[in-house]
């Protein structure tokens, strides 16, 4: 169980959880599904002041899945993003992950929900590694899954939505079951697309390779700074498809996301990955990561929000 503090914010005000921590039977979202929501972290850095990751980027990425389906927040970007920050000191977090969300409410049932009242809730609470500490020092093993990413055609691969994750929980509990740590998801096209909750790259002769946007795959936050520190760092990256024999040859792989952050993959379907450790380039990139999110490397100061 998580600890989410004494207050959450909803609409614009923070509220007790004592007091109106709940929500109706009758939520459209609870049955339906349509729904959107993020996750963001916030780090206290070596200044000792907390910050929030890429703050703004999120919330207009949760505004982004709303508008795919055709929800209206009543609340605006500047107002969710204040929200966040009002939960953390609220709560005295000085770490904290954070995630907002956009529901329909009681109203009318059946698929047709055109009247029905939309809420916006931030909660947060204190989390760690999400793929362990050894993970990230040390590599997680991982599947290929049975469940593919969902289809440009039938799904909303940019949006964060409620209802389009239950194929990533199916994922995640058959590779857990299996005895492995993360799943890995094929699109419908045999093609690498994702993690169950992150995005993927691989290595191979010191190139950088990962899924383009315009497959499968969330257009991760994580990812783009990845992507951005790699161009600073020199590393060539390419956005290209991969197939899994390349995933199985690659000299390093790695995950990342919100959650997972920059988790290094030393096993992939019983075969080692490189020498079944991080590797020298994931290593390079994550120590970057972590430097700007919680360390004292300022070279970024767009992307941190200060509480």
């Amino acid at each position: 169980m998580v600890d989410p503090g004494r207050k959450f914010w909803r609409d614009g005000e923070l509220v007790d959880w004592s007091e109106q921590g709940f929500t109706s039977l009758l939520t459209h979202t609870l049955h339906y599904g349509v729904g959107a929501f993020e996750g963001i972290r916030a780090y206290r850095r070596a200044d000792g002041n907390t910050y929030v990751f890429r703050l703004r980027e999120h919330i207009e990425r949760l505004y982004d899945s709303c508008r795919l389906v055709m929800i209206d927040p009543i609340v605006t970007i500047e107002q969710t993003m204040q929200g966040c920050i009002d939960v953390l000191r609220s709560n005295g977090m000085d770490d904290g992950y954070i995630r907002p969300m956009v529901f329909l409410g009681p109203g009318a049932m059946g698929i047709l929900p055109l009247q029905n009242p939309v809420v916006t809730f931030v909660v947060a609470w204190s989390w760690g590694a999400y793929l362990g500490t050894d993970g990230l020092e040390n590599g997680i093993r991982c599947t290929i899954s049975a469940y593919s990413r969902h289809h440009i055609k039938v799904a909303f691969a940019k949006g964060k939505l409620n209802g389009q994750y239950i194929n990533s929980v199916m994922a995640k509990q058959e590779a857990k079951k299996s005895g492995f740590d993360e799943a890995l998801m094929l699109d419908v096209n045999g093609y690498v697309s994702e993690g169950s909750g992150e995005n993927i790259f691989i290595i191979k002769d010191g190139t950088i390779t990962t899924p383009p946007l315009s497959g499968s795959i969330l257009a991760g936050i994580t990812r783009a700074t990845v992507i951005a520190l790699a161009a600073e760092e020199g590393i060539p990256l390419a956005e290209t498809p991969i197939t899994r024999d390349q995933l199985y040859l690659a000299d390093e792989v790695f995950l990342t996301g919100t959650a997972a952050e920059v988790t290094p993959v030393r096993e992939v379907d019983h075969r080692k990955i490189g020498n079944g450790a991080r590797g020298p380039i994931t290593e390079r990139l994550q120590q970057r990561y972590f430097d700007i999110v919680k360390g004292s490397d300022d070279s970024h100061p767009e992307w941190l929000a200060r509480v």
